[in-house]
Parts: C-alpha cells; sequence; structure tokens
C-alpha cells in the first residue's frame, strides 16, 4: 500500500468543520500501519507510539550473585593485645589521613580567685565537685571547711566539717583569725574549736515546706552556737550566763562582716544559735537582727546547803574544855537571887536571862 502527501490532499481537503476530523483519520491509518509488526522483534518503543499503546521494553535477565564470606581468623594470629600500639601523630600535632583524629578532652576549669587565695596558711578547705540539686540547690566553687589556721599556725577545728562556698568559708576564716582570736585572749585563753550547728542543706528557709530556698540551700550560710576555749570555757553567743559586753563584741564583729546576723529576738527559729551569711540584695542591704539580753539575775538557793561530811555528828559534838563550867556557874548565879528574894518573901520582877554572846 503506497501514500503520498499529494494523493492525502486530493482525497482530504482540509475545508470546512471537517479538517478536524479527517486529520484524526490520517493519524488512526498511521498507527494501524505500524501496530502490526509484532512486538517481540521491537527492543525500542515505536516512534509514533504517542500514547504508550506499545509493548513495554524487555527487561534483562536478573542473575543472583553471591557474596563472599570473610575466611575464619587463624590460630597462629597474634591476640589484640598483642598488636602494636597506635603510630603518634606526626610531627606538627596533626593526625595521619588514614586514620580518624580522636576528640579533644575538655579543658580543666581555672580556679577561682577566691580559691587561689583560701591557702593552707589560712584554711584547711579542699574543694569538692560542684552541687546541682532541685529548685536551685546546691553551687559551684564549693570547698569542706574542716579547720581555721590561726596567724599562730595553731589550728582550730570546725566542728563538724562545713560545706560552703569559697567566699563564705573566706569570710569565716577570717572571722575567727580577726576578731575571735584577741576575744578570747582578753579572756585568759585561745580558741579550741568552732561550734558548726549547721552548714549547707537542701532545704527552704526554717525548713518550712514551700517556702523560699535558704541560703543553707546555697552552701552560703552558717550557724554557730559556741566558741570553745582552750580553759575549758566557752563564747555561747546567746547565754545569758556570758558577760553582756563579750556578746556585744561579738554582734559588732559578724554584722560589720556578714550581710545576714539572725538570733535571738529576729524570731523563734534562732533563740539558740546564731545564722550568719552572705547573701546578696539590692543597694546592698544589710539585715543584722540580734537582741543580747541582759544576763539573768543571781537568786539565792532555796535550799540550804548541805552539811559537809567530814563534819562531826550533831549528838557528839563536844563543847570546849572549860566552856560546860562557865556555863554552870552562869546558870547557879542567876539563881540565887531568885532563890533569896522568895526566902524574904518579897517579890521582885524577874529579869529574863541572856546568853553571852559568842
Amino acid at each position: 500500500m503506497s501514500f503520498s502527501l499529494l494523493d492525502f490532499r486530493r482525497k482530504w481537503s482540509c475545508r470546512g468543520y471537517t479538517s478536524a476530523g479527517a486529520a484524526m483519520v490520517t493519524v488512526g491509518v498511521g498507527l494501524l500501519l505500524v501496530l502490526p509488526e509484532p512486538a517481540a522483534a521491537r527492543k525500542y518503543a515505536a516512534p509514533l507510539d504517542i500514547f504508550g499503546l506499545g509493548a513495554p521494553r524487555p527487561r534483562g535477565k536478573v542473575h543472583s550473585a553471591k557474596i563472599p564470606l570473610p575466611k575464619p581468623r587463624p590460630e597462629e594470629a597474634p591476640n589484640a593485645s598483642d598488636e602494636p600500639a597506635p603510630e603518634a601523630p606526626a610531627a606538627g600535632g596533626k593526625p595521619s589521613p588514614d586514620k580518624p583524629a580522636e576528640a579533644a578532652p575538655p579543658p580543666e576549669k581555672q580556679a577561682s580567685a577566691c580559691r587561689l587565695a583560701l591557702t593552707e596558711e589560712v584554711a584547711i578547705a579542699p574543694s569538692i565537685p560542684e552541687i546541682r540539686g532541685p529548685g536551685g540547690c546546691g553551687g559551684e566553687d564549693l570547698v569542706r571547711l574542716e579547720a581555721i589556721v590561726l596567724p599562730d599556725r595553731r589550728k582550730v577545728p570546725v566542728k563538724p566539717a562545713a560545706v560552703l562556698r569559697c567566699t563564705m568559708a573566706s569570710a569565716i576564716a577570717d572571722w575567727v583569725r580577726t576578731d575571735m582570736v584577741p576575744l578570747a585572749t582578753s579572756l585568759g585563753s585561745t580558741i579550741a574549736d568552732l561550734d558548726n550547728f549547721d552548714s549547707f542543706e537542701c532545704r527552704g528557709r526554717n525548713r518550712i515546706a514551700g517556702a523560699m530556698l535558704s541560703e543553707h540551700g546555697k552552701a552560703n550560710a552558717l550557724d554557730v552556737r559556741s566558741i570553745k576555749l582552750a580553759n575549758g570555757r566557752s563564747i555561747g553567743l546567746t547565754d545569758r550566763a556570758m558577760s553582756r559586753d563579750v556578746r556585744e563584741r561579738v554582734l559588732h564583729s559578724v554584722c560589720s562582716r556578714f550581710t545576714t546576723v539572725l538570733g535571738p529576738g529576729s524570731d523563734w527559729y534562732h533563740e539558740d544559735h546564731i545564722h550568719l551569711d552572705l547573701a546578696q540584695r539590692r543597694n546592698d542591704y544589710r539585715i543584722c537582727q540580734w537582741n543580747v539580753w541582759d544576763p539573768l539575775p543571781q537568786v539565792a538557793p532555796l535550799l540550804p546547803a548541805e552539811r559537809p561530811e567530814e563534819a562531826p555528828p550533831r549528838e557528839v559534838a563536844a563543847k570546849p574544855d572549860g566552856k560546860e563550867e562557865a556555863d554552870d556557874e552562869a546558870t547557879e548565879k542567876l539563881r540565887a537571887p531568885a532563890d533569896k528574894s522568895a526566902a524574904d518573901g518579897k517579890a521582885q520582877p524577874s529579869k529574863p536571862a541572856t546568853k553571852k554572846r559568842r
């Protein structure tokens, strides 16, 4: 079957409304001429297969490949511990290109200025790791204050050891070394130890549930009850038997060094100890609430003193020699005028007998 453009134009003239239909008929005839060819004989799609009606392209055969497994380790191979150590990096600190670079260790945290100043000549206060507790409890730059070293190299133990921030521990050591040592010297003794009533404790203020975090929870406070002396006495900071002058000297020293001082008169939580801390407030506001009460009045004992053991029994207590005879003579002289007046029959006024005062 032959087909030419001249025959097409002569037979199908594109005039009027029949031009579109004639064009579609011509395209269909062209497709029929191509489709009878067997699809298996064609490797590619027909050039006039516009709508994808031709047979799909056949795929090649899939061949399965076997993955080789590694060979077992020979028995004469050395153990892992016998293998040579990895080579050191080349000069210049650059690792070799065939080996990955190891992660560098984190840089060490530098010591604070307080830590550098708080040496063993001032206090025995080793550093401890930072504490991170719930609600912001804890802190960093912490130390364990075990003892305070006095200027004459003597050590004043802190019983028990206090966990504090470095700044608070430094303030306590400076207070004892500068203010308390002269006070103890004026009392004729030296400081033996410092009574630590409470230091770091993760809790609210005054141990009230739901209260604001105490400075004790920030390791920024210390409670002190007394300072013991070497002669056996102690400076009780809230003891009313202690001299008022001594307690007032302690009051002025702590209020000039710490931002918070709470004692008797502030609230009933601090009636038996003194609270010291370094809390930061606006405009450097300070709190010093400590009423130094007058000493208790000296009341005479209600009961008489007990009889000493070395005293002789009351029943067998003997009088001095000659004392019994003098008493008998005085008794006879008093009786003689009374008997004489009775014999004369005259009544005379009687005089009370007086005993000689010894």
